[in-house]
């Protein structure tokens, strides 16, 4: 008999979030139901505490013993090994379905689904590690480690609004992970903001920052990336999750390092 989400227990949830999310052997240790990885998008800022805190330790830690670059780089290894690229792959998939499909859904679609990479995908992932690197090399090795917590956890607080304000734009069984995330209530909204907020929060006090730019300039460039998806499919995919995710994310560093600029 198969298990319903609302039989799961709250802590299946969580596991199966760092299964799907991450490339570490949690499921090793503990396989949950297949229903919990449907309302794995509820658990994915606090994923982040792991993505981004493993990043910046590296950074800060590496930076002591090596120059800014190296420790950058380093940290960004680290976390594409924690995850295995699955958000650079969405990246990749996405600039190549909308860089080559254009207005039409059905090939943007299927551009998206194909596992190879197209020169979208290659040039939209180098000028996104370029400015990666370029952002978390702007500032003080301390504050970038600080700074990619709050990121990381941000940003996918801040995509996963993706599930509610569209529908998924496959069916189930085309999707690459066999799964299509629930909407989810009030209650796990306020989850969300818990997961992802504090690190953010945190980092603005402790650069002095105003939070309306903070807060506004990434939600603005989430907004303008939905109303892109929805014009063009629609609906959302699990690559356009991961490509808005590295998105909004960039786009704190950027303003971060704009700031940092004028100061």
């Amino acid at each position: 008999m198969q298990t319903s989400i609302d039989q799961t227990k709250w802590y299946d949830r969580i596991w199966a979030a760092f299964i799907f999310f991450t490339r570490l052997p949690f499921w090793r240790l503990h396989e949950p139901p297949k229903a919990c990885y449907a309302t794995v998008v509820e658990h994915w800022p606090l994923t982040g505490w792991l993505t981004g805190g493993a990043m910046g330790a590296t950074i800060y830690f590496a930076s002591v013993l090596l120059p800014p670059a190296v420790a950058v780089l380093l940290a960004i290894i680290v976390r594409l090994l924690i995850t295995g690229a699955l958000h650079e792959d969405g990246l990749a998939d996405f600039f190549d379905g909308f860089g080559g499909g254009g207005n039409n859904r059905s090939r943007i679609l299927e551009i998206m689904k194909d596992s190879r990479i197209g020169t979208y995908g290659v040039l939209g992932l180098i000028f996104y590690e370029l400015l990666l690197v370029a952002t978390l090399m702007s500032i003080p090795p301390y504050y970038a480690a600080v700074m990619v917590v709050a990121g990381d956890t941000f940003s996918k607080m801040v995509t996963s609004q993706l599930i509610l304000m569209m529908p998924y734009a496959r069916r189930e069984a085309e999707s690459k992970a066999k799964t299509v995330y629930r909407k989810f209530g009030a209650w796990a909204g306020v989850s969300l903001a818990l997961q992802g907020l504090p690190p953010m929060l945190f980092f603005i006090w402790m650069m002095r920052l105003d939070w309306q730019v903070m807060i506004f300039i990434p939600a603005l460039v989430f907004y303008l990336l939905y109303l892109l998806i929805w014009r063009r499919l629609q609906g959302y995919t699990g690559d356009c999750c991961g490509a808005v995710c590295l998105l909004v994310e960039l786009s704190v560093y950027l303003v971060v390092s704009a700031i940092n600029i004028e100061l």
